[in-house]
C-alpha cells in the first residue's frame, strides 16, 4: 500500500532545515504551493548544495546557534543522503510579502533567509522525518510520489527537538 503525496525538491541546507524545524516559512518567487494549502507535502532532498551562505549567518546571528549546534542541525538533515524524498510537511497559507509587514524580522528568521519583499511565503508546520528514505529523482516543480505505507513516520520515532 502507498500513499500518493505532492512532493518539491529543496537543497540543503533547506530541506533539514524544514525536517527539524527551525524552517517553517517557505519563500518561492511564484506561488508555488499555495495550491496545496491544507496538505500534505513530501521534501525531497535535491542532489545539489544551495548556492550562498547567508543561512550560516542567519543561524548563527538571529537564532544564536554556536557552531556544534549548526553541525549537529546540518549532520541531522544529511540523515538520509541526497536524492531521497525523506519527510512529510503540513502546508499553511501562502501569500506575497510587501517587504513593510511589521513582523518582518521574525519572517526572516521563519525563513532562515532575508530580502523576502515581493516573495511568495509559505507556511509550514508538523514537519516529520519518513522512518526509512525513499530514492527518487527529484523535478523542478511540484511532482507526485508515492510513499510506501511502511516507510511513513510513526510518532515514536518523531523527535521532540524544538529550536
Amino acid at each position: 500500500m502507498t500513499l500518493q503525496v505532492s512532493c518539491l525538491s529543496f537543497r540543503q541546507p533547506y530541506a533539514g532545515l524544514i525536517l527539524n524545524g527551525v524552517k517553517t516559512v517557505e519563500t518561492r518567487w511564484r506561488p508555488v504551493l499555495s495550491a496545496l494549502e491544507n496538505s500534505t507535502l513530501a521534501i525531497h532532498v535535491a542532489q545539489k548544495e544551495w548556492e550562498g551562505e547567508e543561512w550560516r549567518g542567519m543561524l548563527t546571528d538571529v537564532w544564536r546557534m554556536n557552531s556544534t549546534q549548526i553541525e549537529y542541525i546540518l549532520e541531522s538533515g544529511e540523515r538520509f543522503g541526497r536524492g531521497v524524498v525523506a519527510g512529510l510537511v503540513d502546508v499553511g497559507v501562502t501569500w506575497q510579502c510587501s517587504g513593510s509587514e511589521d513582523a518582518l524580522t521574525e519572517l526572516e528568521r521563519a525563513a532562515v533567509l532575508t530580502g523576502l519583499a515581493e516573495k511568495h511565503l509559505t507556511r509550514l508546520s508538523n514537519p516529520r522525518w519518513l522512518d526509512q528514505p525513499l530514492y527518487a529523482r527529484g523535478h523542478k516543480d511540484i511532482w507526485n510520489v508515492e510513499i510506501p505505507v511502511e516507510l511513513l513516520p510513526s510518532s515514536s520515532t518523531q523527535s521532540n527537538t524544538h529550536w
